[in-house]
């Protein structure tokens, strides 16, 4: 859904509009954030002439070189860089930041986002500039970022303790649901070590607010924490994945372990079988009256013995 808002100052108040049209009302310099969702050629067109800025296109904003990631002039800011959806989607985002002016860019609806516009109407003093804004829309990105890390360690002690709980049944889900847990940690390692060049690249601006510097010194340390918490979680998951291998050689093995055990014990039934099967004229137990049962003693008193000796030797 296409939408524009643009956040400025009027006294002490923070205002929005949803129009280009308060541009000719208002003083630029009362102007804090202009946030762009899936809008129109034309609209950026007219910001572009109005901010003497250039808004890149979707492929120029997820180009991963560095030097497309962030750039930086005289007076202006650019910087480039993913959020991460609910689903582990990620979503490209442009931020150009001129003369205190922030300008971003994005095609979806995104958490982090409101949450930020939330924070600039409760606290009005600490958003006077939109350097301010993306600060704190960095701030608030690590820390949605930081619960997806704990949503997704949960999910991993929760199959942990489904493994443990049904040793005995591990089937390839368990495999699939492993995979797919380490295909989340590493969407959201992808997106804060994105994070921190993006951020890395700020506290080397000139012309960056002091005031913001520590701020973001910040961000760079909470990235930094993450990084173990993302670490500890591959580790777990590739403590799992060998423990799921474990359990499935173990049943293979008890599988084989029974199939062995049966062979071995119908062994000398088959064979005296076999023996007493032969066609030769001359067999003393061929015209035997008992010869039959004898044959059958044989079988069974052969299969329990093998089984004593199992036992014995704790095979079984």
């Amino acid at each position: 859904m296409a939408e524009l808002r643009l956040f400025y100052q009027e006294g002490t108040k923070i205002k929005i509009s949803k129009s280009l049209d308060i541009l000719k009302k208002i003083d630029k310099k009362d102007i804090i954030w202009i946030d762009l969702i899936d809008v129109a050629l034309e609209v950026e067109s007219e910001l572009e002439q109005f901010l003497k800025i250039y808004i890149q296109e979707d492929d120029e904003i997820e180009e991963i070189e560095m030097s497309s990631r962030y750039m930086q002039t005289d007076d202006s800011i650019v910087a480039n860089s993913n959020f991460l959806l609910d689903s582990f989607q990620i979503e490209p985002v442009s931020f150009i930041v001129k003369n205190g002016i922030l300008v971003s860019v994005r095609n979806v609806e995104l958490k982090s986002f409101n949450e930020t516009v939330k924070k600039m109407f409760v606290n009005t003093k600490g958003f006077p500039s939109g350097y301010h804004v993306l600060v704190s829309l960095l701030e608030t990105r690590v820390e949605y970022d930081a619960d997806m890390i704990e949503d997704t360690t949960e999910l991993i002690t929760n199959l942990s303790k489904s493994m443990n709980a049904n040793s005995d049944s591990i089937d390839e889900d368990i495999l699939i649901q492993i995979k797919d847990l380490q295909e989340k940690v590493m969407i959201i390692r992808q997106n804060i070590i994105d994070k921190q060049r993006v951020v890395s690249n700020m506290l080397k601006c000139d012309f960056f607010p002091e005031e913001l510097r520590p701020r973001l010194t910040m961000i760079v340390k909470d990235i930094n924490s993450l990084f173990e918490y993302t670490r500890f979680g591959f580790d777990r998951l590739d403590y799992l994945q060998d423990t799921f291998l474990g359990l499935v050689n173990l049943q293979q093995n008890k599988i084989i372990k029974i199939f062995t055990v049966v062979t071995v014990i119908f062994l000398p039934p088959t064979l005296i079988t076999g023996l007493y099967g032969m066609n030769f004229d001359i067999m003393p137990e061929l015209h035997w009256r008992f010869g039959y049962p004898f044959a059958v003693f044989l079988m069974i008193a052969f299969c329990g013995i093998i089984l004593l000796l199992f036992r014995w030797k704790k095979w079984l």
